[in-house]
């Protein structure tokens, strides 16, 4: 109540300079989401209805003490603001500055103190979202130091509502703030954890994890507090090692060593093949060929914990768990970790955390309720079949790190053709199997075929003929991120432009997408940039990662971004994981007195240091001058956006 109470004393306190227009119309009220945070101005949005289908919409910032913010009219630091949606009509206004200063040429400066409020006429139908972007310097008075301030809008026009301010998690400039969450990965990491359950090493331990909870004594709240920690525990068995490693690493060598181990792990052939190798072993079990277990005694001397009272009890259940199931969760968790890496140093901390919760969370709540046990079905041939559909998936999904050193030593082993070539056997194997026309040594034998295997097997076939068309140059948008680039693909819809950038530096190993022009050097980008006088779209990428795959398909590809990236930017992609050797004239040393002498950790510094980015894949609009243009941009597969983000670098190059 005291936060309504809050907002509604603003809101009137805002509109008072428009009392009697507002008497006239509805007011609305719109969400301003600072995407920096800590900024020195917070903004409200209002709109009110002229006519119908024109509305007013007035930006009211209000300037924290000791800064001051600037009008239209200056050349330099006036505020931009960019409509995704919604019609512009006329011209933007804004009440007079309250404030002028003379500055060291002798001009006067006009700029704003405490407030200010900036107006537009906006088309738009009833009910439409207008949603856009508002970029402006804010200085302080006493130094003139200016912060670039970046905040995201939406307002619906033509109803009444009030929405909450958000929690921003996106980075704003290239100079104040880290990676977002990856969702992908954290999204990815539930299901598998949730998976992790109907593989054999995992279902039987439900039973044992009922009995030994409904054995314990005590009231039912006790009981409850006991399941609780057993998920916690659980949980932090997961979660705990990765978190100790990110820890040391950090406090002892700071961001840059961190990063630097997950960049080697993420990228150098060695761990890459190791991963590979270790998923064809788990795939080979799963298939029957052995069993992998660990060493007995250890999981005997975690189980004879498990008899101790109290919570020692109760930790070494949950570790029995943890290492009676290995043999089937191992792969899953590493995949998991390398998979999250591209998203920042903390991101394998939150993607564990996220499988090892929902892997912990069936079992806590069977804990929580044991009558629930008597509704799940019994163990039988059923898991034996799920755990060869996983060896099918652990084969397609190993050769990702196959994938990951072919195309960062630039082998040239596993191409897109190649890639997708097995793909599709190794599915078209498992419709078969889901069918009974195939059997291993532990399957029963399949009498008849259930609705739930058919389901599965058209599921399963669908997806191959999808991605037939891929072997002869189909975008595949749906799978991009986890296939070759198709500049590996011998056959392309768009041509061959293997020469394209074949004379600028490193341009004989690496490619652009969609047969666009473009440098892999900043330094070589930054000098015909200035030659050219355009600005530079910095490409922050790399090959392991998904995410910049899915970008250069579902968005670059449109032919209106693909003509602004041609026609009014000069293209850098730097890649992160590039392990090219560099000369000794291009060894780079970074703020550590690190010298770099592959192109991935040149790349990869330069992005931290310069930008502050560290995740792929990363945006940055900079000025031949390396002056940041706009908050750099993230993952976000709206092309519209997108192209918003570069007609706003356009126009702030203007």
């Amino acid at each position: 109540m005291k936060n309504l109470f809050k907002k509604v004393v603003l809101f009137i306190a805002l509109m008072l300079p428009f009392a009697t227009f507002a008497q006239e119309a509805k007011v609305y009220e719109g969400n301003v989401i600072d995407i920096q945070g800590g900024a020195p101005v917070e903004w409200t949005l209002t709109a009110q209805e002229k006519e119908a289908g024109l509305y007013e919409l007035t930006f009211t910032g209000i300037i924290a003490e000791g800064y001051h913010g600037y009008p239209l009219s200056d050349m330099f630091s006036a505020p931009l603001f960019i409509f995704n949606n919604g019609e512009a009509v006329g011209d933007m206004r804004e009440t007079e500055p309250t404030h002028a200063s003379v500055d060291e040429f002798g001009d006067t400066v006009n700029h704003y103190i405490g407030k200010m409020v900036f107006i537009q006429d906006i088309k738009a139908k009833a009910g439409t979202e207008v949603k856009g972007e508002i970029s402006t310097n804010i200085c302080t008075n006493e130094t003139n130091q200016c912060q670039q301030s970046s905040f995201d809008f939406n307002i619906t026009l033509g109803e009444a509502v009030v929405a909450e301010a958000e929690e921003a998690e996106a980075p704003a400039t290239g100079a104040t703030e880290r990676a977002p969450l990856d969702w992908g990965s954290i999204v990815t990491a539930i299901l598998w954890g949730f998976a992790a359950l109907l593989t054999p090493c995992v279902f039987p331990m439900v039973p044992m994890t009922v009995s030994f909870f409904i054995k314990g004594s005590g009231s039912k709240a006790q009981g409850r507090f006991r399941a609780t920690m057993y998920g916690l525990f659980i949980i932090a068995l997961y979660v705990l090692p990765i978190a100790a490693l990110i820890l040391i690493t950090r406090f002892t060598g700071g961001d840059s060593v961190t990063e630097d181990i997950f960049n080697w792990l993420s990228t150098h052939w060695i761990p890459n093949i190791i991963f590979f190798v270790i998923f064809m072993i788990f795939a080979a079990s799963f298939f029957g060929a052995f069993e992998i277990t660990l060493p007995s005694s250890l999981v005997n001397k975690s189980d004879a914990g498990a008899e101790k009272g109290g919570l020692i009890g109760i930790f070494f259940m949950a570790l029995t768990l943890v290492l009676v199931s290995f043999s089937c969760t191992g792969p899953i968790v590493g995949s998991v970790i390398i998979e999250s890496m591209n998203g920042g140093i903390w991101m394998p901390i939150i993607t564990m955390a996220a499988f090892a919760t929902a892997f912990a969370l069936p079992f806590t709540l069977l804990a929580w309720f044991p009558s629930m046990l008597k509704n799940m079905p019994k163990s039988g041939g059923w898991l034996n079949s799920v755990k060869v559909v996983l060896g099918f998936i652990e084969v397609a999904l190993g050769l990702k790190f196959l994938m990951t050193a072919d195309q960062t030593y630039h082998w040239g082993i596993l191409d897109r053709e190649i890639y997708l070539a097995i793909w599709i056997v190794v599915f078209s194997l498992l419709g078969l199997y889901l069918l009974g026309k195939i059997r291993f040594a532990h399957d029963d034998k399949m009498e008849t075929l259930s609705v739930k295997r058919l389901a599965m097997a058209i599921v399963v076939f669908s997806f191959v003929v999808y991605m037939i068309p891929g072997m002869f140059g189909a975008p595949l948008n749906g799978i991009s991120g986890y296939l070759p680039p198709m500049t590996s693909q011998d056959f392309r819809v768009e041509g061959d432009n293997s020469n394209l950038n074949a004379s600028v530096k490193y341009g004989d190993k690496l490619h652009l997408p969609h047969n666009l022009k473009g440098y892999f050097d900043l330094e070589e980008a930054i000098e015909v940039a200035k030659k050219e006088n355009k600005p530079i779209f910095v490409d922050i990428t790399g090959h392991a990662c998904n995410n910049c795959r899915e970008m250069e398909t579902r968005v670059w590809s449109d032919p209106r971004v693909k003509q602004i990236l041609m026609d009014d930017y000069i293209i850098c992609a730097l890649y992160v994981d590039d392990r090219t050797d560099l000369k000794t004239e291009d060894y780079y040393t970074n703020k550590n007195g690190i010298v770099m002498t592959t192109l991935g950790r040149k790349n990869n510094a330069i992005a931290v240091e310069r930008f502050n980015v560290n995740a792929q894949p990363g945006y940055v609009l900079m000025s031949p001058d390396q002056e940041i243009l706009m908050p750099v941009r993230g993952y976000d597969a709206s092309i519209e956006g997108f192209i918003a983000f570069l007609e706003g670098g356009k126009a702030a190059m203007k």
